[in-house]
């Protein structure tokens, strides 16, 4: 709610700027007008609006392009100091796995040095790992409190997910470039060669290595070859929805929701690493179950993470749904949604505790057709086909 509220402030002064004749058509300039105008208007210890004014109007002169430019160089200075040379030689050598070159054709021999991790990369998806031990180890009858537990799958869950990890910030990394060939601070020749091996990496089966090695390792079944591939088809998406908001072009509410529900696909991948590890059969209820809260988590963190994905260009369904439906409409679509796959989460935890199986959901699923459908309402038939073998929407 805090991003909401804060969202709602900076589209509030965007308006109040147009009303103002303070505006153009560029929306990025437009945004940062609006943050710094809230910036300035928030209290400052003694400092009143007037010396705040007076304060800009001495110093903006001596804010030129080469003073900016300095700071940032100083920034960038202070960053690398505080990273040490050997994570920054790890992320480099993890863009060079990932290039399928000729001097990395060594997967044939299922070498397990050619798919690599920085270290930065697994510090990162320690979260997802903690989440993933606490919501799904009960699903597999394991004890998260135990130690034995966790360490016995902790080394391919944990490769697995930073592996994915990785590449998702390189996939990020890449929306984030200029596509105009610009810049900010004239670092062209950087940039160019980073997104030549960026663009190289995605074009080249990115997944590969570490679908060679959980295959070397035995573990690879088709079914998460398949949400790998799936993995790549969020991050293609990701690419087209961002560039296509960045372009101000039609975005489709159907590529939104595909994208939303495929961006858990590392969870699917690890749940089902799981199965495999333990030599148990999957559990299709339990991962229909758990495809829907996978969704919830989704639209909560993207309602948590609004801000820096604007900012870095990044996929958000509540920033999809703003250009969709407007910044008004938009949060109480995403509440209805939420509402909606609530109730359906609640009719698995219900089927399951009375041993009703999968094809019987949609019977159930009917039965609650009146309460459902009045949440369902105000939404795209798109946004309600989940993996329940058929799409519920279909009673509606």
């Amino acid at each position: 709610m805090e991003e909401l509220r804060k969202l709602e402030k900076v589209h509030s002064m965007l308006e109040f700027m147009e009303s103002r004749g303070v505006s153009n058509l560029d929306h990025h300039s437009n945004r940062f007008l609006a943050n710094f105008i809230l910036f300035l208007i928030e209290p400052s210890g003694d400092l009143a609006i007037n010396d705040k004014c007076s304060l800009l109007s001495q110093l903006i002169p001596t804010l030129s392009s080469s003073f900016l430019e300095d700071a940032y160089q100083h920034h960038l200075d202070t960053t690398k100091r505080e990273n040490s040379g050997f994570q920054q030689s790890l992320v480099e050598n993890a863009l060079l796995g990932c290039n399928q070159t000729k001097e990395y054709s060594s997967l044939q021999n299922c070498n397990e040095n050619t798919a690599m991790v920085g270290l930065d990369s697994m510090q990162m998806a320690n979260s997802t790992l903690e989440d993933f031990c606490r919501s799904y180890f009960m699903f597999h009858g394991l004890d998260v409190s135990k130690p034995q537990s966790i360490f016995k799958y902790l080394p391919i869950l944990s490769f697995t997910e930073s592996y994915i990890y990785q590449l998702d910030k390189m996939n990020e990394k890449l929306l984030q470039t200029p596509y105009n060939g610009k810049c900010v601070f004239g670092e062209k020749d950087e940039w160019q060669r980073e997104t030549k091996l960026l663009v190289s990496c995605f074009s080249n089966d990115p997944v590969r290595p570490l679908a060679t090695i959980l295959e070397h390792k035995g573990l690879l079944t088709e079914r998460i070859r398949e949400e790998l591939r799936l993995g790549e088809e969020y991050w293609a998406l990701e690419r087209k929805l961002c560039s296509a908001l960045t372009n101000k072009e039609k975005i489709l509410v159907e590529d939104v929701m595909k994208a939303i529900h495929l961006k858990s696909f590392d969870y699917r991948v690890l749940n089902l690493l799981l199965y495999q590890l333990q030599g148990t059969k999957v559990e299709e209820l339990h991962m229909e179950f758990l495809s829907i809260s996978e969704l919830l988590v989704e639209v909560a963190d993207d309602l948590y993470d609004y801000e820096d994905d604007v900012l870095e260009n990044n996929f958000n369904i509540l920033r999809m749904f703003i250009r969709i439906y407007g910044p008004s409409a938009a949060p109480s679509m995403l509440v209805s949604m939420s509402n909606c796959l609530q109730m359906v989460l609640l009719i698995y935890i219900f089927a399951d505790r009375m041993s009703i199986c999968s094809v019987e959901i949609c019977w159930l699923a009917d039965n609650f057709r009146v309460t459902i459908s009045n949440v369902l309402i105000k939404l795209p038939s798109c946004c309600i086909q989940w993996r329940l073998g058929r799409s519920i929407s279909t009673y509606y």
